[in-house]
């Protein structure tokens, strides 16, 4: 029975494809030329969604999607009342969720600003922190906000790191660590399991095949 798999845009549903492809799941077009959204599978009769990071969750919750792959960080912004399954971690697109502020700036004790595009991965850290802040939302180039007076701190995606040098910040505490992550439908868990099931091992084999040596296992 065919899967209907969303994939987060971008770097993920570029890093994924290789993992599907070794799953007998390719695209029928080339998605680097075509400027489709929705793909037939070549075999299997599987259909791939490409959406939105945000909107992955929301396509699996209701059942548009029977699986979707995006990453941790979207998953928990979606919140703890998510009704889907996380059922594997494909340990690709690894970074982490960080504070970061100026360099040599102190934040101060109470009434912190925060820009994120996180804002509930934030909330939820701070009041673990019994530290009372406001909240900003903003969609993009974050690091600039401390610079323009706007923040005190973000709350972002942390890679390499150079882009928040590059501006005068640097990376605080970490919060989580994030990497791209299988989620499964609930309906889809049971009136698709050998599918889904299969699906998912599959994935854990080619995960576990293509860890370096110091990793797998």
């Amino acid at each position: 029975m065919g899967l209907v798999i969303a994939l987060n845009k971008g770097r993920i549903f570029e890093e994924c494809l290789p993992l599907l492809a070794a799953c007998q799941i390719q695209p029928t077009d080339d998605p680097k030329r075509s400027r489709k959204l929705i793909f037939d599978s070549v075999t299997g009769g599987h259909k791939i969604i490409v959406a939105r990071s945000a909107d992955v969750p929301t396509y699996v919750e209701k059942g548009v999607a029977d699986v979707g792959i995006t990453g941790k960080d979207t998953i928990l912004e979606y919140g703890d009342d998510m009704t889907f399954y996380e059922r594997l971690d494909l340990k690709i697109g690894a970074c982490r969720m960080m504070t970061a502020g100026p360099v040599g700036v102190l934040e101060p004790e109470q009434g912190i600003r925060v820009a994120s595009k996180f804002v509930n991965i934030a909330r939820k850290y701070f009041q673990g922190q019994s530290k009372q802040v406001s909240l900003i939302k903003l969609s993009g180039a974050l690091e600039i906000a401390p610079l323009l007076g706007l923040a005190d701190c973000i709350v972002d995606i942390v890679d390499t790191g150079n882009t928040l040098k590059a501006n005068g910040l640097e990376a605080r505490e970490t919060i989580c660590d994030i990497s791209t992550r299988l989620i499964v439908n609930r309906a889809s868990m049971k009136t698709k399991f050998d599918s889904v099931q299969r699906l998912i091992q599959q994935l854990e084999e080619v995960v576990e095949n293509t860890q370096p040596p110091e990793q797998a296992g």
